[in-house]
């Protein structure tokens, strides 16, 4: 049992709670949110409260350890930031409420970058050359990255995200072709109901992202922002971008833009 106290938990309440709903997580988004913690959020002893999402997470921060609710609700604080429009004072103790938890010497890993760590580093210009790219492909990745800076230079996030999705989608799917058993014998590899490695092509943005950081490919900060922009990406549907009420911003659109250079210069090998 956490030691969470009442007025805590409703700081969090404020920060997360939409309704029910928490923060713009879809049933399946949230319980992917937590197995990369290694929790299965659905579990029969998270819904004594009830099923909706912010029930089962004030369920997980009555039950759980100080480490392990302070581990979540840290990962949940940088995600709501990357979303945005949090109240300053809320911020400021909840970051202290969770470094008690954690204490302060694990509040965060030191080889973890905050989201303005991330977005301060700089890159040099993208040389695809290095990735070895058949002609006709790397034409294709060049246009998109031209498009991209235009996208950005236009102020229009949701195009700047959906092609930076897509062409680290087609980045790390290209580089899965050319190690498919290295990619194939990954333990974070997925597979189907029968246990059997999925056919590469229908593995998707997620399973690429940790395979390649598995094999070495990508780096930890890369992993970590590369699935938030997979999960922005993942409003491509405008439905579901209806429902969540998800309204992309330009720093928004330069989270998912600094992914894709980070991950080129990860698999190129030009990382600072």
């Amino acid at each position: 049992m956490s030691s969470l106290k009442m007025p805590e938990k409703k700081v969090f309440e404020r920060l997360f709670d939409r309704s029910g709903y928490v923060l713009d997580f879809t049933d399946r988004t949230f319980s992917e949110f937590f197995r990369e913690y290694q929790i299965n959020i659905d579990a029969d002893k998270y819904l004594v409260n009830g099923q909706s999402k912010m029930k089962r997470l004030r369920a997980f921060w009555e039950i759980e350890s100080d480490l392990l609710v302070g581990k979540i609700l840290n990962g949940l604080l940088e995600y709501a930031q990357v979303i945005g429009n949090l109240s300053e004072a809320d911020l400021k103790t909840a970051k202290q409420i969770i470094a008690r938890l954690l204490g302060e010497a694990e509040a965060k890993p030191k080889n973890e970058l905050s989201e303005d760590e991330f977005l301060q580093q700089s890159f040099n210009k993208i040389d695809l050359s290095r990735l070895e790219l058949d002609t006709v492909f790397q034409k294709v990745i060049s246009q998109r990255i031209d498009e991209i800076q235009k996208s950005l230079t236009a102020k229009t996030p949701l195009a700047t995200i959906f092609l930076c999705g897509s062409t680290l989608e087609g980045l790390l799917l290209d580089a899965g072709t050319k190690n498919p058993k290295k990619f194939n014998n990954a333990q974070s590899a997925p597979k189907d109901k029968d246990g059997k490695i999925r056919l590469l092509h229908d593995w998707t943005l997620e399973c690429l992202i940790n395979v390649a950081h598995e094999l070495g490919m990508l780096s930890l900060d890369t992993k970590k922002f590369g699935h938030t922009l997979k999960d922005f990406r993942n409003y491509i549907h405008p439905r579901q971008q209806a429902v969540q009420k998800f309204n992309p911003d330009e720093h928004t659109a330069k989270i998912t833009w600094q992914v894709l250079q980070a991950a080129i210069a990860d698999l190129t090998g030009k990382r600072n």
